[in-house]
Protein backbone atom coordinates (compact mmCIF):
# COMPACT_ATOMS: atom_id res chain seq x y z
CA UNK A 1 0.00 0.00 0.00
CA UNK A 2 3.08 2.05 0.16
CA UNK A 3 2.89 5.52 -2.03
CA UNK A 4 6.11 6.83 -2.12
CA UNK A 5 5.97 10.42 -0.86
CA UNK A 6 8.96 13.19 -2.03
CA UNK A 7 9.45 14.56 1.19
CA UNK A 8 12.04 16.92 -0.04
CA UNK A 9 9.49 18.61 -2.45
CA UNK A 10 7.05 18.90 0.44
CA UNK A 11 9.97 21.36 2.09
CA UNK A 12 10.16 23.33 -0.53
CA UNK A 13 6.38 23.89 -0.94
CA UNK A 14 6.47 24.61 3.03
CA UNK A 15 9.63 27.09 2.72
CA UNK A 16 11.58 24.49 4.61
CA UNK A 17 15.70 25.56 3.98
CA UNK A 18 16.96 22.19 2.50
CA UNK A 19 20.26 21.44 3.81
CA UNK A 20 22.17 18.32 2.29
CA UNK A 21 22.22 16.69 5.42
CA UNK A 22 18.43 17.20 5.58
CA UNK A 23 18.12 16.23 2.13
CA UNK A 24 19.38 12.72 2.90
CA UNK A 25 17.59 12.33 5.73
CA UNK A 26 13.98 13.70 3.48
CA UNK A 27 15.38 10.74 0.73
CA UNK A 28 15.77 7.81 3.60
CA UNK A 29 12.33 9.08 4.73
CA UNK A 30 10.86 8.96 1.60
CA UNK A 31 11.96 5.88 0.58
CA UNK A 32 11.27 3.87 4.18
CA UNK A 33 8.54 1.05 3.39
CA UNK A 34 8.47 0.47 7.09
CA UNK A 35 7.66 2.97 9.86
CA UNK A 36 11.41 3.62 11.00
CA UNK A 37 12.10 5.02 14.20
CA UNK A 38 14.92 7.68 14.52
CA UNK A 39 17.62 5.06 15.24
CA UNK A 40 16.77 3.13 12.30
CA UNK A 41 16.52 6.61 9.92
CA UNK A 42 20.08 7.83 11.71
CA UNK A 43 21.70 4.38 10.60
CA UNK A 44 20.28 4.33 6.87
CA UNK A 45 21.20 7.97 6.97
CA UNK A 46 24.81 7.48 7.80
CA UNK A 47 25.14 4.76 5.11
CA UNK A 48 24.87 7.58 2.50
CA UNK A 49 26.43 10.67 4.80
CA UNK A 50 28.95 9.05 8.02
CA UNK A 51 28.89 13.15 8.76
CA UNK A 52 25.10 12.95 9.85
CA UNK A 53 24.54 12.70 13.44
CA UNK A 54 21.58 11.46 15.57
CA UNK A 55 20.79 15.07 16.66
CA UNK A 56 20.82 16.55 13.57
CA UNK A 57 18.05 13.33 12.63
CA UNK A 58 16.25 14.20 15.46
CA UNK A 59 16.06 17.43 14.65
CA UNK A 60 14.90 17.42 11.23
CA UNK A 61 12.42 14.64 12.18
CA UNK A 62 10.86 17.62 14.68
CA UNK A 63 10.90 20.26 11.77
CA UNK A 64 9.97 17.82 9.66
CA UNK A 65 6.87 16.86 11.80
CA UNK A 66 6.01 20.36 12.91
CA UNK A 67 6.13 21.19 9.14
CA UNK A 68 3.27 18.71 9.01
CA UNK A 69 5.24 16.75 6.68
CA UNK A 70 5.76 13.56 8.79
CA UNK A 71 2.93 11.88 10.97
CA UNK A 72 4.59 10.52 14.09
CA UNK A 73 3.37 7.13 15.71
CA UNK A 74 3.56 4.92 18.64
CA UNK A 75 2.81 1.50 18.40
CA UNK A 76 3.37 0.63 22.05
CA UNK A 77 6.74 -0.37 21.76
CA UNK A 78 7.98 2.85 23.09
CA UNK A 79 9.75 4.57 20.07
CA UNK A 80 8.59 7.04 18.57
CA UNK A 81 8.35 6.09 14.69
CA UNK A 82 7.38 8.08 11.37
CA UNK A 83 6.17 7.97 8.03
CA UNK A 84 5.59 10.62 5.54
CA UNK A 85 2.23 12.38 5.85
CA UNK A 86 0.26 10.47 3.57
CA UNK A 87 -2.24 12.32 0.97
CA UNK A 88 -4.92 9.25 1.67
CA UNK A 89 -6.02 8.47 5.06
CA UNK A 90 -5.35 5.00 5.85
CA UNK A 91 -5.27 3.29 9.14
CA UNK A 92 -2.70 0.41 11.06
CA UNK A 93 -2.85 -2.95 12.21
CA UNK A 94 0.44 -3.47 14.66
CA UNK A 95 1.56 -7.30 14.79
CA UNK A 96 2.66 -7.35 18.52
CA UNK A 97 4.99 -9.89 18.65
CA UNK A 98 6.82 -8.91 15.20
CA UNK A 99 6.20 -4.94 15.15
CA UNK A 100 5.06 -5.45 11.58
CA UNK A 101 2.81 -2.50 10.85
CA UNK A 102 0.11 -3.06 8.27
CA UNK A 103 -1.54 0.10 6.86
CA UNK A 104 -5.33 -0.39 5.22
CA UNK A 105 -8.60 1.07 4.73
CA UNK A 106 -12.08 -0.08 4.88
CA UNK A 107 -14.76 2.29 3.86
CA UNK A 108 -17.17 0.52 5.85
CA UNK A 109 -14.74 1.30 8.93
CA UNK A 110 -14.61 4.83 8.26
CA UNK A 111 -18.56 5.62 7.26
CA UNK A 112 -19.08 3.75 10.93
CA UNK A 113 -16.64 6.25 12.58
CA UNK A 114 -18.66 9.68 10.85
CA UNK A 115 -21.91 8.30 12.25
CA UNK A 116 -21.01 7.10 15.68
CA UNK A 117 -19.25 11.15 15.88
CA UNK A 118 -22.95 12.51 14.11
CA UNK A 119 -24.47 10.42 17.03
CA UNK A 120 -23.00 12.18 20.18
CA UNK A 121 -23.05 15.19 17.76
CA UNK A 122 -20.13 15.90 15.99
CA UNK A 123 -18.69 16.23 12.34
CA UNK A 124 -15.38 14.03 12.15
CA UNK A 125 -12.65 16.32 11.20
CA UNK A 126 -9.60 13.69 11.68
CA UNK A 127 -8.91 10.51 13.35
CA UNK A 128 -6.33 7.83 14.05
CA UNK A 129 -6.71 4.21 14.25
CA UNK A 130 -4.28 1.83 15.38
CA UNK A 131 -5.11 -2.03 16.09
CA UNK A 132 -2.94 -4.55 17.76
CA UNK A 133 -3.01 -8.07 17.18
CA UNK A 134 -1.42 -11.35 17.06
CA UNK A 135 -1.40 -13.73 14.13
CA UNK A 136 -4.30 -16.11 13.95
CA UNK A 137 -2.69 -19.55 13.78
CA UNK A 138 -3.40 -20.98 10.17
CA UNK A 139 -4.17 -24.95 10.32
CA UNK A 140 -2.92 -26.87 7.74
Amino acid sequence: MHQPIDIEALCAERGLRITDQRRVIARVLSEAEDHPDVEKLHQRAVAIDPRISIATVYRTVRLFEEAGILDRHDFGDGRARYEAAPEAHHDHLIDVETGKVIEFVDPELEALQRQIAERLGYRLVDHRMELYGVRLEREN
